[in-house]
């Protein structure tokens, strides 16, 4: 019995290893290559219900327990080649942080600037701009030298902290130019010509700093000081220090500015050379504001207080109150925003502001502050579509104390010599009046693309007057058409001025006469060029005054006709 049970086991087991290796023998490895790549299409695809019905009956997990018998297939998979899409790859301009321009046109005009700047570490940046631009005149059918120099140099610092950043500036600027100016009404003989010095000249010394917190009460502060003085022993210290603090309360914002100016000036002699003119101002001001802010609303209430204290001649140490409120809201997000406000200020008038504005004054001026009691306006801003911004706004402005411009007298009536350069009726004073303003603007931009960009803006300003006959040398329309088309290497440019006629009065003393003026209508056309060879060097070409008209931007001022200026700039990295 046992030997026929061992029988049977030894059959068996041979049995299944015969079997085993005849398995083994059909397993073969077998080689498939897939040709064709899957393209799938909708009828491929099992739609799944996006509510599915879910039943609410609670299966017991059942513990499974399970191996993985890994049997490895011998496959080779060769997918069918793709065709790589092709990117256009945009050409991209470096920028350089430097550049040195030079140029020379016409009536002898040589132009060279340069801005260069560099850093010790990642922290600080420092460097400066220069510019030099002058001309040798060449006006046609003047008696006086009409040529002008102006050289501007300024440098800076800048440091980062870890909790604030701070920079200080600093430079010198200089401006050379002439009282070329006679008017036509005086017949002048060659002995009074020679006679005038028409040439006058300012220099202007000016420090400064600006620090900005990162997450204090105090946000920011700025100081600077500047000196400036003219030919005719004409001196002028003016001081400015400010400092805004500001913390929030809840989704509000409450921020205070705080203000000291100090000016003080001398001129050397009045118009009538009978005593010489000082002045001395010390302004404290104080604004506090409450600012909202709502998702489409922003308003801010507050207001300006100044008390200023002087000692110039007929004016008093006074206390001044402004209003400073003004709002926002987005109708249609950024296609539509309304704003407004009622707003105040005052504005310390000095020499060196007189100047910037109009270089041609005399060194004979009463300054004064100018109080704007307040600018009442209303406007629109937005979008009609994503390539025109449009921009229109309307106020009311009344100003006590609003300085114009005004010719001179004339000491001379052709025949008698002068003492200074600017009492031939060749200079202008300051005059002040309170002045209400209605004003509106409109400014219109089409932004068709990265190419090209067009637009232009209108304003027009009616004044009413207290005590002058008319606002002095102020025009009641000005418009401004600009347009720039970049392509490729090259980039064109032009813009076109509109200014509407403007008055003046000069009087000449001796003859005790006062003769009305009308400066004309001007339309003043300029185009530019610029061509880039590449990154670093490119050249550029400008024409102002196209047209060829002498027009005066002031009374008896005419400015040069056509002019050409042409030139390279290079733009480099250290």
């Amino acid at each position: 019995m046992k030997k026929t049970i061992l029988l049977f086991i030894i059959l068996l087991v041979n049995g299944y290893v015969f079997s085993q290796e005849k398995d083994k023998e059909k397993l073969k490895t077998e080689e498939i290559t897939v040709v064709k790549s899957f393209n799938p299409t909708v009828a491929d695809a099992y739609k799944i219900n996006s509510v599915p019905k879910v039943d609410s009956v609670e299966i017991a997990k059942k513990e499974i327990n399970y191996t993985i018998n890994s049997i490895p297939v011998a496959s080779t998979f060769t997918p069918a080649k793709g065709r790589a899409r092709t990117i256009k790859k945009a050409s991209k301009e470096k920028i350089y942080g430097n550049y040195v321009s030079a140029g020379y046109g016409n009536y002898n005009t040589p132009l060279v600037e340069a801005f260069i700047h560099s850093n010790s570490s990642k922290y600080n940046d420092f460097g400066g701009f220069i510019n030099f631009h002058s001309s040798e005149g060449g006006i046609e059918n003047l008696e006086l030298d009409d040529n002008f120099l102006n050289l501007n140099v300024d440098l800076f610092y800048k440091q980062t902290e870890r909790y604030f950043n701070w920079q200080a500036i600093g430079g010198v600027h200089y401006l050379v130019n002439n009282w070329y100016g006679l008017t036509d009404e005086i017949n002048f003989n060659n002995s009074v010509i020679n006679s005038i010095d028409e040439e006058q000249s300012f220099t202007e010394f000016f420090l400064g700093g600006e620090i900005e917190f990162f997450d204090a009460l105090v946000h920011s502060g700025n100081a600077n000081f500047s000196s400036f003085t003219d030919k005719h022993k004409s001196k002028e210290i003016n001081g400015f220090i400010s400092g805004i603090v500001d913390f929030p309360i809840g989704q509000e914002m409450i921020y205070t500015e705080m203000t000291l100016e100090f000016l003080n000036g001398m001129f050397d002699q009045n118009f009538l050379q009978t005593d010489n003119i000082e002045y001395t101002y010390f302004n404290i001001g104080l604004s506090p504001n409450f600012e909202i802010l709502r998702d489409n609303l922003t308003v801010n209430i507050g207001a300006r207080f100044y008390y200023s204290i002087t000692t110039a001649e007929d004016q008093k140490s006074k206390f001044y109150i402004y209003p400073n409120i003004t709002a926002s809201y987005k109708i249609a997000d950024e296609a539509l925003i309304a704003y407004g406000g009622v707003v105040g200020d005052l504005q310390q008038n000095s020499y060196k502001n007189f100047v910037k504005e109009n270089s041609f004054v005399s060194p004979t001026l009463n300054l004064k502050r100018t109080s704007q009691q307040y600018n009442a306006y209303i406007g629109f801003k937005g979008l009609l579509n994503s390539n025109i911004n449009f921009n229109v706004k309307a106020a009311y402005i009344n100003e006590n104390d609003k300085p114009l411009y005004k010719l001179n007298p004339s000491i001379t009536d052709g025949t008698n010599e002068v003492q200074e350069g600017y009492e031939a009726g060749n200079s202008f004073q300051v005059v002040y009046d309170d002045v209400s303003t209605i004003h509106a603007e409109a400014e219109l931009i089409f932004d068709f693309d990265q190419n090209f960009k067009f637009g232009g803006n209108i304003e027009f300003n009616s004044y009413g007057l207290n005590s002058e006959k008319e606002a002095w040398n102020l025009p009641m329309l000005k418009s401004t058409l600009i347009a720039r088309y970049v392509h490729a290497k090259w980039s064109a440019g032009a813009d076109f001025f509109f200014t509407s006629e403007r008055k003046d009065e000069l009087t000449i003393l001796p003859l005790s006469t006062t003769t009305q003026i009308t400066n004309s209508t001007f339309f003043d056309v300029n185009f530019q060029g610029l061509y880039n060879f590449n990154d670093k060097f490119s050249v550029f070409v400008n024409f102002n005054n196209v047209l060829n008209t002498n027009y005066q931007k002031y009374t008896n001022y005419k400015v040069q006709g056509f002019q050409f200026l042409g030139g390279m700039k290079y733009k480099f990295d250290f």
